[in-house]
């Protein structure tokens, strides 16, 4: 059984930073590309950053390049959204997921494979 179960959301000032994980299992996540998603409140799913299994980065949103670093740990099935400079428009339901087309950078929810319950990310003063 695939499972993906994020954690590391909550309230953070602008400007402030969080790490957000996620613990996989029930696939091979070593050889497995993951990527972060998120949907703000109201909103539609956006993309947000995608990491091939040899732990190089596929590539960032242009919203996010330069305050987001996406890495992961293999040894720990884990995968790691670093957020540093928040602000308000981060806001958002954050998800790792497993896409079915790598370098798509889909905000479709129907080009994911998997996904994982999300956690909640607040940037507000």
């Amino acid at each position: 059984q695939v499972k993906l179960v994020e954690s590391g959301g909550g309230l953070v000032e602008p400007g402030g930073s969080l790490r957000l994980s996620c613990a996989a299992s029930g696939f091979p996540f070593s050889s497995t590309i993951m990527t972060w998603v998120r949907q703000p409140p109201g909103k539609e799913l956006e993309w947000v950053s995608e990491i091939d299994s040899t732990v190089s980065v596929r590539g960032y949103a242009d919203s996010v390049r330069g305050r987001f670093t996406i890495f992961r740990d293999n040894a720990k099935s884990t995968l790691y959204l670093q957020m540093n400079n928040l602000h308000s428009e981060d806001t958002a339901v954050y998800i790792c997921a497993i896409p079915q087309f790598p370098g798509r950078q889909s905000n479709r929810k129907n080009d994911y494979n998997f996904w994982g319950q999300g956690t909640q990310v607040t940037v507000s003063s």
